[in-house]
């Protein structure tokens, strides 16, 4: 461990801040949290999480016995730290335009308790240009001078719930500064704990680079999608195409679904093209395709109440899974609430069940009983090994709409309809 890095502040604990606060305490540093909501310093001070994510609950336990790691809601304990994490939220606006409130709040905090010579590192997911602009933020505040009396750089979150401990260890990392010598700082500190590659960059170039990963898996998906329209138009399965076009060794095409959720890919296309002068299109209208999925998801599950007689406002429905993936309880953009928005003022009744995140209802079985259709909306691991004959015959109707390709093999006796699966 460096002996000049000392003491560490995390602004905003999290889906990214609690565990990265973890990691370096878990590494010998002494960590302070700083987080806004009460409840979540209490619970998290009692050495339990507040997120569902393996391994979690055993490290933060670890960390606060040892003394490294404690989290408080009064800005005055962060005050003269040599490190500053920001893992604040940056969602949109709803005309999708970046909102970056929480992010400048968290630079205001930071500038009124840094002192010189410290290294302020933003985690946060942001627009082209934004650290530069809140390291002059941070000088207009201080008077103290970016490169000199302090450092600065953008160090992109690159993991993925339910893989986040083991992600932050082997995953490459990118330091981008808005001078070397604070890339330099940057990697010297997180060498700790990260033992994937480093690189070094300057900030802007840090912040289009994760910009433009998780845009190219948005895009990426939006062709999946489109595959899955001209299945339902050719009769065919698209996930038996995408299997088999997937052989080819230069082909590697995403999975179509009810919807992109999350908080990175239905958000930071919009960051990329937001400063630019131009937009060329093409980013923007995969976006649009990623969004509309939970309409056409309601589309198949209209088409099918039709099918079988059920009247719309007297269907009721049982929608499996609130949160954005499987075996996580993170509903950030979900596709799922998008769906649930979009049918509720139309059908009789809507039911939800999520084993991680809760629902309407306690259990799938309160859920089918007497439903006229299920709609799976979530890929939870559960939810690939249900009893389609018993919760079949709890319900009214037998409909089944598969939004994330859980059933491979139609259940007997349901009308079966599922995205991109254009032979039923």
């Amino acid at each position: 461990m460096e002996e000049t890095i000392g003491e560490i502040a995390v602004i905003g604990l999290g889906y990214i801040g609690l565990p990265t606060a973890i990691m370096f305490a878990n590494s010998g540093y002494k960590v302070i949290g700083y987080e806004i909501r009460e409840d979540v310093v209490e619970k998290i001070n009692s050495g339990k999480a507040h997120i569902v994510e393996p391994e979690i609950d055993e490290l933060l336990a670890k960390a606060v016995k040892s003394g490294n790691l404690r989290a408080t809601s009064n800005p005055s304990e962060i005050t003269g730290k040599d490190v500053y994490i920001i893992c604040v939220q940056t969602p949109l606006n709803n005309d999708k335009t970046p909102n970056l409130s929480y992010l400048e709040s968290a630079v205001r905090t930071v500038a009124n308790a840094m002192k010189k010579g410290s290294l302020v590192v933003i985690e946060s997911t942001v627009p082209p240009l934004t650290t530069l602009k809140m390291s002059r933020l941070i000088e207009e505040l201080t008077g103290f001078k970016a490169g000199w009396d302090f450092y600065m750089v953008h160090a992109p979150e690159r993991v993925m719930p339910g893989r986040i401990f083991k992600e932050l260890v082997y995953n490459s990392r990118i330091f981008g500064g808005i001078t070397p010598e604070s890339a330099e700082k940057a990697e010297k500190l997180y060498r700790v704990f990260v033992k994937g590659q480093m690189f070094k960059t300057n900030s802007t170039v840090s912040e289009v680079v994760k910009l433009m990963e998780n845009t190219f898996r948005d895009v990426n998906i939006a062709l999946a999608n489109e595959f899955a329209f001209l299945a339902h138009q050719y009769g065919i399965n698209v996930f038996e195409a995408i299997e088999l076009a997937n052989t080819h060794p230069r082909v590697k095409i995403h999975v179509p679904s009810i919807g992109v959720g999350g908080h990175c890919l239905p958000k930071d296309p919009h960051l990329l093209v937001w400063p630019a002068k131009e937009d060329f299109g093409l980013i923007t209208l995969a976006r649009e395709i990623n969004d509309s999925m939970p309409l056409f998801t309601k589309d198949l599950l209209f088409s099918a109440l039709k099918e079988m007689n059920v009247p719309l406002e007297d269907a009721v429905i049982a929608v499996l899974g609130m949160a954005y993936k499987g075996n996580s309880d993170d509903t950030r953009n979900s596709p799922a609430l998008v769906f649930v928005d979009a049918i509720k003022d139309d059908v009789g009744e809507v039911r939800t069940y999520d084993p991680y995140v809760g629902g309407n209802v306690g259990s799938i079985e309160e859920a089918v009983e007497d439903a006229d259709a299920v709609v799976i909306a979530t890929d939870h691991s559960a939810f690939k090994f249900l009893d389609w004959e018993a919760l079949g015959k709890l319900m009214r109707t037998r409909i089944l709409v598969d939004g994330r390709h859980i059933v491979e093999t139609p259940p007997r006796g349901f009308l079966f309809k599922g995205v991109g699966r254009g032979e039923y």
